[in-house]
């Protein structure tokens, strides 16, 4: 099977521009899941424009029967009272509309949210380490505001406004003269053509803004989750001068984005009030001719005014759309994004069963160009332990990563009971390992819920019988906040040793079948490590267990040592009989011994 390759190429900020309508498409089927709501909004739509053309006409025969040249001087009750009704029903049914499709608006935006969220989740590990987390959390930030802003500018400013331009032309020509409504629309189409034709350019203006956007905010957020390091170095002025480099960026963008709109709104302003000048003037000429009433002067304002503020409006929801799909393009993207690791369309779900693990000839690499294992075999036989030894960059981590199948094998296979990883669903693949990581992360939350999160669904009974399995139960009963006691970003109010307990707690209660110990203990002292050790003992017994080791005194009991150098296994053995060898084993056996001594004696001679 080839291995595919991510290239940065194909991240969301070099994908091309995707077409309007295609992204549309792609929102429709989350709004006509409420049909219902939309059908009955869109009708109060139509009913308030109705409303809203219906009130400049009444108040015309009004203007016209309050006239001295009508001698009936009779006050208009009922027009009156039917102005009213109108400017009523146009405010009801715009609020019975807004209220109707809110709810639709707030289940499209959850909805494709979670969509995104757990694709996220199904790409595979080389995504995640090639994407900064800071850029994708702003992507999808901006994608679900502007869904919102997409889905209200689309269906209930562009169609009413359509709806209310069509009104007000029709009855411009069906009553007076057509230069009014040939005026109305050339001013339209020169309106429109202008602000197309800015609002486009303005587009690759906002895209950068968005982009340097989303690079300072991963700037950012990339300095402050490694604070401590940052503080080790005494580098806070450099990060701080690498930040301010992507707001200048931005600034700069932002500025240029601000003077194309002030462009934007002036000539759209120039163009409106050129239109509106040449109405009046026909519509002046024709009262002082008599052919118009000051009935009809008041009803064509009114209609101007009608319009007017409509078309100034149609140029900000044009802009608004297009910046909204410019943010949109950036998580869409993301769901463009392929999983490099798949299930199989028959994939079985494995068995909660004591599990016989074989690496069948595993070559594996990240990059083409460079591999990582070679020809790896070995047998783990279910309730045993094996342990693998080796340098840095031999290779021994990437047997944990080739388990949980964050990637595939290039070559060979791995196989539980004798059956390829690859046939089963990769949840219950994940669901049957636990593992203790060298570096813990825990989540920024409570003991408990850090605990509980190897297994969400667990008693709080389980929950404590686990952390006592642990010997954690000790240490938390002198919290003053016990299991509630919040362990801070990533775990950093913890000790090495801290961590490491609520890990073996974590993975104690997912209760697995399979256990990793990626050299879980490799950052700790020697006490803590001692401590630790026979947790992680008590932990394997009864389960097949694989042991990622740096320091050789924790896997002198594995039922098998394998020692790895350059992606392949160069001795196997027990401990002892990798000692009576007298090759690899034996020699980091004996720069071991002689290391602890050395810091011995340095600890007596400094105590």
């Amino acid at each position: 099977m080839k291995m595919r390759h991510f290239s940065p190429a194909t991240s969301a900020e070099s994908r091309p521009e995707q077409p309007l309508w295609p992204t549309l498409v792609k929102l429709f089927p989350y709004l006509w899941a409420w049909r219902g709501r939309v059908i009955v909004a869109l009708l109060c739509l139509v009913g308030a424009k109705l409303a809203t053309v219906g009130v400049p006409l009444v108040f015309k025969v009004i203007i016209d029967d309050l006239t001295p040249e009508n001698r009936m001087m009779l006050l208009p009750l009922g027009l009156l009272l039917l102005y009213g009704l109108l400017r009523f029903a146009a405010a009801l049914f715009t609020e019975l509309r807004e209220i109707l499709f809110a709810r639709v608006t707030q289940q499209s935006i959850r909805a494709l949210a979670l969509e995104v969220f757990r694709h996220l989740h199904a790409l595979s590990l080389r995504f995640h380490l090639e994407r900064q987390t800071g850029g994708i959390s702003r992507d999808i930030e901006r994608g679900t505001h502007s869904i919102g802003t997409l889905i209200n500018y689309t269906l209930y400013s562009i169609l009413p406004t359509l709806v209310e331009i069509g009104l007000v032309l029709a009855i411009l020509i069906a009553r007076y003269d057509p230069i009014f409504a040939l005026i109305t629309c050339v001013s339209l189409a020169v309106y429109i053509l202008f602000t197309l034709t800015v609002s486009n350019w303005r587009i690759l203006i906002r895209r950068r803004v968005n982009e340097t956007d989303s690079a300072a905010n991963a700037r950012a957020i990339d300095s402050l989750m490694n604070y401590e390091t940052v503080k080790y170095f005494n580098n806070e002025e450099y990060e701080a001068r690498r930040y301010d480099q992507n707001l200048q960026q931005w600034a700069d963008a932002a500025t240029k984005s601000q003077v194309s709109l002030s462009f934007l709104n002036l000539g759209q302003q120039a163009i409106i009030v050129i239109g509106v000048t040449l109405i009046m003037w026909q519509a002046a000429k024709g009262v002082t001719e008599g052919v118009m009433s000051v009935g009809d002067l008041v009803l064509v304002n009114a209609f101007l005014m009608q319009l007017y503020m409509p078309l100034n409006f149609l140029g900000v929801v044009y802009r608004e759309i297009r910046q909204a799909l410019t943010d949109i393009e950036r998580m869409f993207a993301l769901l463009r994004e392929g999983r490099e690791v798949a299930d199989e369309p028959d994939a079985l779900s494995l068995e909660h069963a004591p599990q016989e693990i074989h690496f069948d000839g595993v070559h594996f690499a990240y990059d083409a160009r460079r591999s990582i294992l070679q020809g790896v075999e070995f047998r783990i036989p279910a309730g045993h332990t094996v342990a693998v030894v080796g340098a840095s960059g031999a290779g021994k981590s990437t047997l944990a990563r080739l388990l949980f199948r964050f990637y595939d094998v290039t070559m060979g296979s791995i196989r539980f009971n004798g059956r390829d990883i690859r046939g089963f669903t990769q949840s219950s693949l994940r669901a049957a390992i636990g593992i203790v990581p060298q570096d813990t992360v825990l989540f920024n939350d409570t003991l408990f819920y850090n605990i509980r999160y190897g297994n969400p669904d667990a008693e709080s009974a389980d929950v404590l019988a686990a952390a006592r399995a642990a010997q954690l139960d000790d240490f938390i009963a002198r919290l003053p906040e016990g299991y509630e006691t919040r362990v801070g970003e990533r775990g950093l109010k913890l000790s090495g040793g801290e961590k490491q307990r609520v890990a073996i707690a974590r993975t104690l209660l997912k209760n697995p079948s399979l256990l990793i110990f990626d050299e879980a203990t490799s950052a700790l002292d020697s006490r803590t490590e001692q401590a630790i050790q026979a947790q992680l003992e008590a932990a394997a017994q009864g389960r097949t267990t694989l042991v990622i080791a740096h320091r050789l005194s924790t896997i002198m009991n594995a039922d098998e040592i394998l020692v790895m150098e350059e992606g392949r296994i160069v001795e196997r053995g027990k401990h002892g009989e990798l000692l009576a060898k007298n090759g690899a084993y034996a020699q980091m056996w004996a720069l071991q011994k002689t290391e602890d001594s050395s810091a011995t004696d340095d600890f007596a001679a400094a105590g």
